[in-house]
């Protein structure tokens, strides 16, 4: 995995002119890709890499040059292609030769070939862009889920871009503002986005199976080359099941593939264990033996409640799994101070307040694992697919208008400064009709399918995306690359169109999954009841970030311009109020992303208008 950046201008005067830039945009990026770095620059475009040497160590550096007779196009990638042995023979045999091994030579020459057609024959996760000399064009794609990032703004006569916010904004050109838009999007969406929202003025993010083109005249041109459709469903369970499995393994065993040491996300719940159990077999059988790692908290055990959505705790389940695979396991335990303190670091990585410890715990975590393995698989975005949530299966919640994960919109505009004359129901309500509109389904449908098709586009859209840009970047900060076999866009096709019947089998939760893998785990592992991502319950957390913003409250800080201080005191009070974005923010993680809020105001140095 890698961090790409560039700006294509018209005046090629104002590209020499920003190589001071370009150094503080790869700077930005260095942690994306501690391996190599490189920078190009000719006439209309600079584009910047930095690299995290997975595959062909030693030849896959960028940008890559291609030519075709007297045409040259310069490519910068970030991501890894799963069916680059495919792609590479097909390419040979319409002529094409090969020096190295990196999928890198093997997408640029995907686009020699076929444009930007290339992406539709892509299976991978990606964001890259090309910039063809001879017609003085950049072409951009983004993979059809949406795993690596790609943001953008146009100012003037150029086009700049980055992987990160922190990259973009770190451009002399992008001033780091939020105005109404922005700061509705940090406080009534947050940590969530409006798709294709930078947050930032004038920022943007290609949207997940979306490309574009740049010209120099100016414009751009953006369009959608995959999304989620229905289609007519003829196969019996007995098929659905036969079909996942080997959706499902045949994704897992396509993305072990790497130079580098491999390692799997443990957490004794049905998704890590069925990727850990399909790698131990896999890498088994190449006389290679697979290592596990698991989080956990500092005296968790002591506090630990069950409550409706966390039924039980790991340890158990890890135990289980480690007995029953041959793999070499590691436990991660997080104290509850190093937890408080890796806030802001979160932040840094993300570029954005996020999901408070859900993403600093992740943040530590990774930290660790990068000191034994620089790729990791993880078990994100199952749920969405196969319909795990609570959301999906309590019929109550399941027809209650408006985002399931976060209800509380009166609640979060009681946070807004009342100088920003912003109708929070309406700026919700827009976003959520807007997607609802955008849900394909057959004519036809009963009415609980067609809102299970909506609710899977409403998760598939918003709340898998925050979830995505939280692996992303916490990981990517610590130079490991995480895939996420469950995002294969192959299963996601697949399970779009199968009846809620077969998902919810026997009235459980991803029942088709279980019956697909019967046979791969063990049985208390296989029918697990779902479990969230383990996060602390160590009350001294509150404590902690109960504290900062006691201190915070006495000062000027920035984060007062546009939130109510009458309103943070109240926060402070508050004990059962409902979760600020999922189950897994409560009071503690709504304090804390407040604190992530003003250090991310000092931070970028963001100016906010009215």
């Amino acid at each position: 995995m890698c961090g790409i950046a560039g700006q294509i201008s018209r005046d090629a005067g104002v590209i020499e002119s920003r190589r001071g830039s370009y150094d503080a945009m790869r700077d930005a990026l260095r942690r994306r890709g501690p391996d190599q770095d490189g920078v190009y620059i000719s006439g209309n475009a600079a584009l910047i890499h930095t690299r995290l040497a997975v595959i062909d160590i030693e030849n896959g550096r960028q940008p890559m040059i291609f030519e075709r007779g007297t045409r040259r196009y310069i490519l910068v990638y970030n991501g890894e292609l799963y069916n680059t042995d495919e792609l590479r023979g097909e390419l040979s045999a319409l002529g094409h030769r090969f020096k190295t091994r990196s999928d890198t030579e093997v997408l640029g020459e995907a686009y020699l070939e076929w444009g930007g057609g290339c992406v539709r024959r892509l299976n991978g996760i990606f964001a890259f862009a090309v910039w063809d000399e001879a017609e003085r064009r950049l072409f951009m794609a983004r993979d059809r889920i949406g795993v690596k990032p790609l943001f953008y703004a146009q100012r003037g006569s150029s086009l700049i871009f980055a992987s990160e916010l922190p990259a973009l904004v770190a451009h002399e050109d992008i001033e780091p503002v939020i105005d109404s838009g922005g700061v509705s999007e940090l406080l009534l969406l947050g940590p969530g986005r409006t798709p294709g929202c930078g947050v930032f003025r004038g920022a943007e993010e290609l949207l997940p199976g979306q490309c574009a083109e740049y010209e120099l005249t100016g414009r751009l041109w953006k369009w959608t080359y995959w999304s989620l459709a229905d289609r007519e469903c003829t196969d019996s369970f007995d098929t659905a099941v036969d079909t996942t499995r080997y959706l499902v393994t045949d994704a897992i065993k396509r993305q072990l593939v790497s130079d580098v040491p491999v390692c799997t996300f443990l957490s004794g719940g049905l998704d890590s264990s069925i990727i850990s159990s399909v790698a131990d077999g896999y890498l088994a059988e190449r006389g290679e033996r697979l290592r596990t790692f698991s989080v956990g908290y500092r005296d968790n055990a002591k506090y630990f409640t069950a409550g409706k959505f966390q039924p039980n705790s790991d340890e158990h389940y890890i135990e289980a799994m480690t007995e029953y695979l041959g793999a070499e396991h590691f436990d991660v335990t997080i104290d509850t101070p190093e937890l408080a303190g890796a806030l802001f670091p979160a932040v840094d990585a993300r570029g954005l307040p996020g999901m408070a410890d859900v993403d600093s715990s992740l943040l530590l975590f990774c930290r660790e694992i990068k000191r034994h393995a620089t790729v990791a698989l993880s078990g994100e975005c199952a749920d969405e697919i196969f319909g795990g949530y609570p959301w999906y299966r309590d019929k109550s919640v399941r027809a209650a208008y408006g985002f399931p994960w976060a209800q509380s919109t009166a609640r979060r505009q009681s946070f807004l400064e009342p100088r920003f004359a912003v109708d929070g129901a309406e700026y919700i309500d827009s976003r959520y009709r807007a997607t609802l509109m955008k849900t394909h389904a057959l004519p036809g449908l009963s009415k609980d399918e067609l809102r299970l098709r909506e609710m899977v586009n409403l998760n598939f859209m918003w709340f898998m995306q925050t979830l995505l840009d939280r692996k992303d970047r916490m990981s990517m900060y610590s130079g490991l690359e995480v895939r996420v076999p469950f995002c294969d866009y192959r299963i996601a096709e697949y399970l779009y169109s199968l009846p809620w019947a077969y998902k919810d089998r026997g009235n459980t939760e991803k029942g088709l999954l279980r019956e697909a893998v019967r046979g791969l785990l063990p049985d208390e592992v296989l029918w697990r009841k779902k479990s969230p991502y383990p996060k602390t319950h160590n009350p001294e957390y509150r404590r902690i970030v109960s504290a900062q913003l006691e201190t915070l409250l006495g000062t000027d800080a920035p984060l007062f311009q546009i939130v109510r201080r009458d309103a943070l005191r109240s926060l402070l009070n508050e004990t059962d109020a409902q979760p600020w974005y999922g189950q897994l923010m409560a009071v503690p993680q709504t304090i804390a992303y407040f604190l992530q809020l003003n250090y991310w105001l000092e931070r970028f140095n963001v100016r906010v208008v009215v």
